[in-house]
C-alpha cells in the first residue's frame, strides 16, 4: 500500500502534519534531525524527521522519521517529562506520589460497595490533578482530605471506612462524630437575610 511503512502505520499527507522540509522548525532544519534515533529495522543511526504532529492532547509530539541506511520510516513520540508529585509525610520524610498506593487504599474502603473501578481511576485522578494545581508537593495529610472529600460524593460507607483508617479511630463516639459531620447539611441563605 502506498504510503504506509511496513507496519502498516500512517499515510504522508494525512491532515494535521507539518512538513518540516518546508522550513525550520523545533531545531530541526529542513526536515533534518538534530538528534538521531536508531532505526528498528538495520540499527543506523542516520535518519531525517519527515514529518511531525502534535500527539495526545498536546502531551507529546509524534514524528515521522526516515532511515538514510535502509529507506525504512518509524515513528518516535517526544513526551515531557513531569516533575513529579512528592509527598511530606508526618514524619518529615518525602516519597513520590504513588497513584497505585491510593488506589490500593480506595479498593480497601470501597470493598463490597456499588463503587466501580473507574470511580477509584477518576477519584485518584482528581485528587492527584488537584493536588498539582497547589503545587508540587502535597502533605500526606492534604492527600488525606483530598481522598476524603471524593470518597464523600462516591459513597458514604467507603467514605467512613476510609475516615476511620485515616482519622485513627479509636472508638463509636468517632464514627458518631464523623457520621454527624457526613450528614450535617446546612440550609441556604435567604437573599437579604
Amino acid at each position: 500500500m502506498a504510503g504506509t511503512d511496513p507496519r502498516g502505520r500512517g499515510r504522508e499527507g494525512a491532515p494535521g502534519l507539518v512538513d518540516l522540509r518546508r522550513g525550520p522548525c523545533d531545531g530541526e532544519p529542513n526536515g533534518t534531525s538534530l538528534v538521531s534515533v536508531r532505526c528498528p529495522w538495520c540499527l543506523a543511526d542516520d535518519d531525517r524527521v519527515v514529518d511531525s504532529r502534535v500527539a495526545e492532547d498536546g502531551a507529546a509530539i509524534r514524528r515521522r522519521r526516515e532511515c538514510s541506511g535502509c529507506g525504512h520510516r518509524y515513528t518516535t513520540f517526544e513526551r515531557i517529562d513531569e516533575i513529579p508529585l512528592i509527598v511530606v509525610k508526618r514524619s518529615g520524610m518525602r516519597e513520590p506520589f504513588d497513584r497505585g498506593k491510593l488506589i490500593d487504599g480506595l479498593r480497601a474502603a470501597t470493598k463490597n460497595r456499588p463503587v466501580t473501578e473507574e470511580q477509584l481511576e477518576v477519584v485518584a485522578r482528581e485528587v492527584e490533578d488537584e493536588l498539582r494545581d497547589e503545587g508540587w508537593e502535597a502533605s500526606s495529610e492534604q492527600v488525606g482530605l483530598a481522598v476524603l472529600e471524593h470518597l464523600r460524593v462516591v459513597d458514604e460507607v467507603a467514605y467512613l471506612r476510609f475516615a476511620s483508617v485515616y482519622k485513627g479511630f479509636e472508638g463509636v463516639d468517632d464514627f458518631r462524630r464523623e457520621v454527624g459531620l457526613l450528614t450535617k447539611t446546612t440550609a441556604p441563605k435567604r437573599p437579604g437575610a
